[in-house]
């Protein structure tokens, strides 16, 4: 009985019998995540095709590579990208960037001009990866070719007028007025969707920066500006080639004035499978819609493609291209993710507790070492995520009482405030503070003089080189975290796609991060563990 159960112990598993169960339980194992899958799904990426895709971005090293016009590539690659010309595009813009400006697959792209067929791509990528710029460098090299075949119209209208001139024409008409409106005024020739206020500001003022090397005009409008400052924005008399809205607005702009899209040839709907679902659907659609007489291409732009997102784009774009990158739907490996376990000593269950304890042994170590400035050490910017906007309130209100710099953001906070508080997390700019041994002792605020017979007031403990942003998927969707090194997760994500979003805030651009997550009692420890051990491998979440 022993040499029976000793040699059943011993046989490796390459030579295990093929009815043995075991086999069975490894293979089932194999076919990868089981709590993940009852999780919202995602849309696979088959293996063949991330192969194939690697090959392909294997082929670009620099910005330079890309057929772009010379004065577009001198402009960016020179003066606004500072210096990025030595540095290989990211995954994302290698793919993207050659496909939409038409270099892949030039006789299909031929074709589908010839026959005044408009393009659409799907550019997904994961979070953090270059997507904004991957969108923004074709379309602004759209426009500069319409701008200069407008320019060659112009030339040879006025070569038709000069020799009118030179015969005497009679039905020679005269000159426009110089106090008219330019014709494309309210007229733009990209459109840019984006779900809220803080993203219009965000691409916006990427925009207008590139805008001041490449010489285009554009214009960002949210609900944040008041009704003179959206009218005097997008009825400029100079014209505007460049908008960044959300769909609400603009949709209500088109109401009132259909002609406003009447003259867009490129459209992009960033944050897609937010824009694409249920609550923006309509919007975006009636868009889409308004602008398709005169809509040569279409992106889609996305860090998720979610069932019902393919399901949609299946059966309204069945021609679209699909542009994604190898490691779509993984976060990062050169993010970590940590479990506190909420349930065990000295937290006994409580969350709160375990959130403020976190920060602190983050904001202390940092503090044992120097910043950028000698005897300065740096600040450290962290986001909470809380899956309810009730929460965000009361956790915040926690933290501050442990003398963290806390704020809190939701929906119930007004948008201006909003991008105030995001003011201070998306700079990637280092922020510093005057370093103490230790933040937030005893020995700190403590009364040179305290009189006989009184007890000493209480110590307010502080923690100077921390700044905490409680929010739901509000911050985390496409907001460009670029300082942010910790990501709090107080309750687990209720999905796979909130996983990948609110990780996605840290680690971005290539940067190292780390995610923390509060698993308490009744949360679901399977998901966690699936998930780390996923981020581990480099493994997509689905």
């Amino acid at each position: 009985m022993n040499l029976k159960v000793a040699g059943i112990r011993g046989v490796p598993d390459r030579v295990r019998d093929s009815k043995d169960p075991r086999n069975k339980r490894d293979e089932r194992k194999d076919h990868g995540f089981k709590a993940l899958k009852m999780q919202r799904s995602l849309a696979p990426v088959s293996y063949d095709q991330r192969t194939r895709i690697k090959e392909r971005m294997a082929e670009v090293r620099t910005f330079r590579e890309f057929p772009l016009l010379e004065s577009v590539r001198k402009a960016i690659v020179e003066q606004a990208l500072q210096g990025m010309d030595d540095l290989t595009p990211t995954p994302v813009q290698k793919i993207a960037i050659p496909a939409l400006l038409g270099e892949t697959s030039r006789a299909r792209t031929r074709i589908r001009r010839q026959q005044a067929l408009r393009e659409e791509f799907l550019v997904a990528a994961e979070t953090g990866s270059g997507k904004t710029l991957a969108y923004l460098i074709p379309t602004i090299n759209a426009v500069k070719l319409a701008e200069a075949a407008d320019a060659e119209i112009e030339e040879h209208e006025k070569a038709l007028e000069e020799e009118r001139r030179r015969k005497n024409d009679i039905t020679l008409v005269s000159p426009p007025l110089s106090n008219m409106p330019h014709p494309t005024t309210g007229r733009p020739r990209a459109v840019i969707l984006v779900p809220t206020a803080e993203l219009v500001t965000q691409v916006g003022n990427l925009i207008k920066a590139m805008s001041h090397t490449v010489k285009f005009r554009s214009a960002l409008i949210s609900s944040s500006f008041s009704g003179i400052v959206i009218r005097n924005r997008l009825f400029s008399p100079k014209g505007i080639d460049i908008l960044v809205s959300t769909p609400h607005l603009l949709a209500s702009i088109a109401d009132s004035d259909p002609n406003i899209l009447s003259r867009v040839t490129h459209l992009v709907i960033d944050e897609a499978d937010s824009l694409m679902d249920r609550g923006f659907a309509p919007l975006t659609s009636a868009i889409i819609d308004r602008s398709s007489p005169s809509l040569q291409q279409l992106i889609l732009c996305s860090a998720t493609i979610p069932r019902s997102l393919d399901t949609y784009l299946r059966k309204r774009f069945p021609d679209i291209r699909r542009l994604v990158t190898p490691n779509l739907h993984a976060i990062p490996r050169r993010v970590q993710l940590g479990v506190v376990d909420v349930e065990r000593p000295p937290y006994q269950g409580n969350k709160d507790l375990a959130c403020a304890d976190t920060i602190w042994s983050i904001g202390k170590a940092a503090a044992d070492h120097d910043g950028p400035v000698k005897g300065e050490m740096d600040v450290k910017r962290i986001l909470v995520f809380v899956n309810e906007r009730e929460t965000t309130q009361a956790v915040t209100e926690y933290l501050v009482s442990k003398g963290i710099d806390a704020i809190a953001l939701s929906r119930d906070t007004p948008e201006e405030r909003q991008s105030e508080m995001l003011a201070s997390f998306t700079p990637a700019k280092p922020l510093s503070a005057p370093k103490v041994d230790h933040p937030g002792s005893l020995a700190d605020n403590q009364p040179n003089y305290v009189p006989i017979g009184k007890a000493p007031p209480p110590v307010k403990r502080s923690l100077p080189n921390v700044k905490v942003l409680v929010t739901t998927d509000l911050g985390s969707r496409g907001i460009d975290t670029l300082a942010v090194r910790h990501v709090i997760l107080y309750d687990v994500p209720h999905s796979t796609i909130d996983f990948i979003h609110r990780l996605g805030r840290t680690g971005r651009m290539g940067r190292r991060g780390r995610g923390i997550v509060l698993v308490g009692k009744h949360d679901r420890r399977d998901v966690v563990a699936e998930v780390k051990e996923g981020m581990f491998k480099g493994q997509a979440l689905i």
